[in-house]
């Protein structure tokens, strides 16, 4: 997997949290985000969990409780393993924080850029240990 970049929005796409990775892409690329989600809601059709822009950049989200978690990438990623790792991050905070919302996002910032850090190297998804250190 190869994500450029983690974002944490609220729902009216206010940035809560924002890892970059890789360097690769703008962080002002998140502006982009919204309005493709509004086009999609205007549209009548099915959101689509995964969005392009007219620069390439690949906009892979999932929405939980009143957040989205986003990942953006510029390369072709598999999309599946980076449906997982945003599955696989709420999970995490949920074991931390017991709630994963906006307030929670905001009162443990610290401890979530410190397991972005853990779960993610250079964009790559970290093997699991298979024992403990």
């Amino acid at each position: 997997m190869v994500a450029s970049a983690v974002f944490i929005l609220d729902l009216k796409g206010k940035v809560l949290i924002a890892r970059n990775f890789r360097g690769d892409i703008p962080m002002t690329t998140i502006e982009k985000f919204m309005p493709l989600i509004t086009d999609s809601e205007e549209d009548g059709g099915e959101q689509a969990p995964i969005m392009s822009d007219e620069n390439g950049i690949n906009y892979l989200y999932m929405k939980h409780s009143n957040l989205y978690f986003v990942a953006l990438t510029r390369k072709n990623s598999n999309a599946a393993t980076i449906f997982l790792f945003l599955q696989r991050l709420t999970e995490v905070f949920t074991e931390y924080f017991k709630e994963v919302e906006e307030e929670s996002i905001r009162d443990n910032f610290v401890i979530i850029y410190e397991l972005l850090d853990e779960m993610m190297d250079f964009g790559c998804r970290r093997p699991a240990r298979l024992t403990p250190e």
